[in-house]
């Protein structure tokens, strides 16, 4: 499978079923009360982690994703079904970001792990909702709110707990090879490894996941080569295993290369713990460098292990060394999945005291800008003559009439609230 680990995706929730307009009709009962129904909730669009899958190329054709719409309410207090939800399966450490604002919203890091990445609308109130002792015949019913939409965009960062890093060529698929149940791609020529291989090492029951992943070249944290696409993935391994081909006379350069790349895409990589392994000790070539490798580790204090992966020379030391430092270093506890802000979205009850801002329109009229102004027009059906008297009291109370008089409205000047146009018309509301 082809490895992708960017997508950007549009998700939408399912519209909330609108309320029921009835009354109850029997015999002997011919003026029954009101009993229309509420409408259900649309389904929600979840993101859901899980293990298994390592890429997002699902998602490279794939783009939109639309949860179930819910059942409207009928009489006799039948309540609308719920719109069925939709789960979207990533795969684990996945990042999930607000395409508009950037703004990180979940990373998704254990399986299981849930984010509901769009809400479905919520139902409409059927007649019978809005009957009391004063109002005992409700000719009105709400419409269902419309379900959230977002776009998204999705970054994965592979979790390993080790990650091999290295220059191309350096033989990494083939250590990773070595030391796991891992089959890469191996050829004797850079960048062979276009996309991260994982292998896993199983040393006294406990399993450690390895991730070999595309060469590092200088420039890398500007994007040069294969750039973030390297670096990306390396930020979530507890263990670094830096891997230097002895064989290249400039064994030791390309190492301080590499640790000047983590300083600059990510400074907390250098205070991850590492190894460092000088490999292909089988070519002649290499004895100077090992020797010059192993010098520059010790004076520095740093523990330097020598193999050929080839031969298998110094292996099984190097699979010791790597599980020591993976149970000296405990994988982290999960990430926190952050909830998206909403926006736009004013708290309180309908009729709070949070004013209506009115703009004058460059084309003419004027809009009406209320957040739960917006939210109520677009439940109302104007084709019930109580719910436009109903919404002639939400705007009363709202004070919009005085608003648009102060911003200059004068009768028979359209006026914009949400999606719906009014003609402006002083203690009166006509569609």
């Amino acid at each position: 499978m082809k490895f992708v680990d960017l997508a950007r995706i549009s998700v939408k929730a399912g519209r909330g079923g609108n309320g029921s307009l009835s009354f109850r009709r029997e015999k002997f009962l011919p003026k029954g009360g009101p009993d229309g129904a509420d409408g259900g909730k649309g389904g929600d669009v979840i993101l859901e982690a899980v293990g298994g899958i390592t890429t997002l190329a699902d998602f490279e054709y794939n783009k939109r994703f639309q949860a179930g719409h819910a059942g409207h309410g009928k009489g006799s207090m039948q309540t609308g079904a719920d719109g069925s939800d939709l789960i979207i399966r990533l795969p684990r450490g996945t990042l999930v970001r607000d395409a508009e604002t950037g703004e990180l919203a979940a990373d998704l890091v254990e399986p299981g792990q849930r984010f509901v990445a769009a809400q479905g609308g919520r139902g409409g109130k059927g007649n019978a909702r809005f009957a009391n002792s004063v109002r005992r015949a409700p000719r009105f019913a709400e419409k269902g709110d419309p379900g959230e939409e977002r776009t998204l965009l999705l970054e994965l960062k592979l979790i390993a707990d080790v990650g091999l890093v290295g220059y191309p060529n350096a033989g990494k698929s083939s250590i990773l090879a070595a030391i796991s149940g891992a089959k890469p791609k191996i050829a004797g020529y850079p960048f062979t490894t276009l996309s991260p291989n994982l292998g896993v090492l199983t040393v006294d029951a406990q399993q450690i996941v390895i991730a070999d992943v595309p060469g590092l070249i200088e420039g890398a944290h500007d994007n040069k080569g294969l750039g973030h696409h390297f670096l990306r993935h390396i930020q979530r391994a507890r263990l670094l295993v830096h891997v230097i081909d002895l064989a290249e006379d400039s064994a030791l350069e390309n190492w301080e290369i590499l640790r000047h790349e983590f300083e600059a895409y990510d400074p907390d990589l250098l205070t991850r713990p590492c190894l460092v392994v000088g490999n292909k000790t089988d070519l002649p070539s290499a004895r100077e460098n090992s020797c010059l490798l192993a010098r520059k580790m010790e004076d520095i204090g740093r523990k330097c292990l020598l193999v050929s992966a080839k031969n298998g020379d110094g292996i099984p030391g190097l699979i010791e060394a790597v599980a020591e430092m993976v149970r000296a270093h405990p994988r982290p506890s999960a990430a926190l999945v952050k909830a998206l802000e909403e926006k736009g979205r004013l708290g309180g009850r309908l009729g709070s005291p949070l004013p209506a801002r009115v703009v004058r329109l460059t084309g003419g009229g004027f809009r009406v800008e209320h957040a739960n102004l917006e939210k109520t027009v677009s439940r109302v059906d104007f084709d019930q003559e109580d719910a436009l008297m109903k919404f002639a009291r939400v705007l009363k109370r709202l004070k919009v009439e005085e608003a648009l008089e102060a911003a200059g409205a004068l009768e028979g000047d359209k006026i914009y609230i949400g999606d719906v146009a009014f003609d402006f018309l002083p203690d009166k509301i006509m569609r």
